[in-house]
């Protein structure tokens, strides 16, 4: 992480760009000595589920919560 300030990163906003699109470093752009923004490698956001996907395949029975009673003795 490379702390700059805000005339040193107008400056030099291109190599900064290279920096974190090679290196993966983050840019953090202070003013007065105190951060403000940073700048950080952009993620491709991942793809969305569709909803539904596994209907009809999917068999959930009507006791699937229900426990043996031989296995609560355990508990007690």
């Amino acid at each position: 992480m490379e702390f700059v300030n805000i005339h040193d990163a107008k400056t030099n906003l291109s190599k900064y760009l290279g920096m974190v699109e090679n290196s993966h470093e983050t840019i953090v752009i202070c003013r007065s000595g105190k951060p403000i923004a940073q700048i950080t490698r952009f993620k491709k956001p991942k793809k969305r589920r569709k909803l539904g996907l596994l209907r009809g395949k999917i068999n959930i029975h009507d006791d699937f919560d229900e426990l043996p009673k031989d296995f609560m003795d355990h508990f007690q």
